[in-house]
């Protein structure tokens, strides 16, 4: 009698969010026991070197990651089960529904991983290739690319943002985009207020205009980005300076001299 065990399956989780990915990782574990993490990557170069290395049975994939987008790492798999991790909306949702892959809505929703799991089970037990698994999994992730902002070239530039993934003290929360009142840069980092709490992302200021939508995100300073909606009225002191009221803080916000033309109409 042999005393051997069968193999247990391997994954990998790639995310630049560390705090998600850890959180991913647990939820996967707990309900899934025999699975072995075999590694969380924090972009797409180490997430593809990662899955050659390990040879896992399954990649969980951010859609969005520095370097190489999820869809990007995916493209060049074979015999990897694919599950896309996104924050998009559920208007964007539809697009990985037409393309018929799995995928996970951040933050992960246990009764969701338990279906996810399910599926994943009943693959892996009936031997099925990725390929038959996801069929033609090369012209879903063009399905995907046409539908899906910001992953075209390499995960999110020039895309427009439908979540900000942003820490709140030790948590990391997902603030829809519209909820966003303004950006502020602060040193490394930029904090974001919404009605009711500040949050930091690490993306710089510059980097995430280009992702926002320039008819409601206005720079209004060097280090200050705001959302036109949330714009309850402008004042201007003697010295002809621009401020903004904001409808739901306390707090205005000063325009520098090189933006408050944008406001002469307001």
């Amino acid at each position: 009698m042999s005393d051997s065990q069968p193999a247990r399956p391997g994954a990998i989780i790639a995310d630049d969010e560390p705090l998600l990915a850890r959180y991913l990782s647990e939820r996967l574990l707990r309900q899934w026991p025999e699975l072995e993490i075999r590694g969380i990557a924090a972009n797409g170069p180490e997430a593809k070197a990662m899955i050659a290395d390990e040879e896992p049975d399954i990649a969980f994939l951010d859609i969005r990651m520095p370097g190489l987008s999820g869809l990007d790492v995916a493209k060049d798999l074979d015999g990897v089960h694919v599950v896309f991790v996104t924050a998009y909306d559920q208007y964007a949702l539809e697009a990985f529904d037409r393309a018929a892959v799995d995928y996970l809505l951040k933050p992960v929703d246990d009764e969701r991983l338990a279906g996810t799991i399910a599926r994943l089970k009943a693959r892996l037990g009936a031997a099925v290739p990725s390929g038959a698994a996801i069929p033609d999994l090369v012209a879903a992730i063009a399905m995907l690319r046409e539908h899906l902002p910001g992953v075209a070239n390499g995960g999110g530039k020039g895309g427009r943002l439908a979540w900000i993934r942003a820490a709140v003290g030790a948590q990391v929360r997902l603030i829809p985009v519209e909820d966003v009142c303004y950006f502020e840069a602060n040193d490394k980092y930029t904090s974001v207020f919404t009605a009711d709490a500040e949050a930091l992302i690490r993306a710089p200021l510059r980097e995430l205009l280009a992702q926002l939508d320039p008819d409601r995100f206005w720079q209004v300073h060097r280090g200050t980005i705001v959302n036109l909606g949330h714009v309850a009225a402008t004042t201007r002191d003697l010295a002809g300076r621009v401020k903004l009221k904001l409808r739901s803080r306390p707090e205005t916000l000063a325009v520098s001299r090189a933006y408050a033309h944008r406001f002469r109409q307001m």
